[in-house]
């Protein structure tokens, strides 16, 4: 004689469904933005980049200080310095990252796009 299957409790088989529904949400919305996003992430970070060095190298002022002249909403750009080359690297993490650099007589310089 056979035994009869038992039945999984209601409650633990709806948790996967529902989970379901708002990553398939993300996951489209990540998808439908990615590039806006990514417009959006390498323009700040050129920016970012471009006016840190300017600060550090020309103005003579600290990395740290030199956040405060960001405009509001850049608050996802890092800053990084190379000292011996004279570059400032701003990133926006997992989405870009770009790099200036300070030449004598020029000023700071983006690196080229690399888009």
């Amino acid at each position: 004689m056979a035994t009869p299957k038992t039945a999984k409790p209601a409650g633990k088989r709806i948790w996967p469904r529902l989970l379901l529904g708002p990553a398939l949400l993300i996951a489209g919305l990540g998808w439908y933005y990615h590039e806006q996003w990514m417009d959006q992430a390498v323009a700040g970070t050129s920016y970012g980049a471009r006016v840190a060095c300017s600060c550090r190298f020309v103005g003579g002022r600290s990395l740290k200080d030199c956040e405060k002249d960001f405009e509001p909403g850049m608050s996802l750009v890092r800053l990084s310095e190379d000292d011996r080359a004279k570059s400032v690297t701003a990133s926006v993490p997992l989405l870009a990252s770009e790099t200036a650099t300070y030449r004598e007589g020029f000023g700071c310089v983006l690196e080229k796009w690399r888009r």
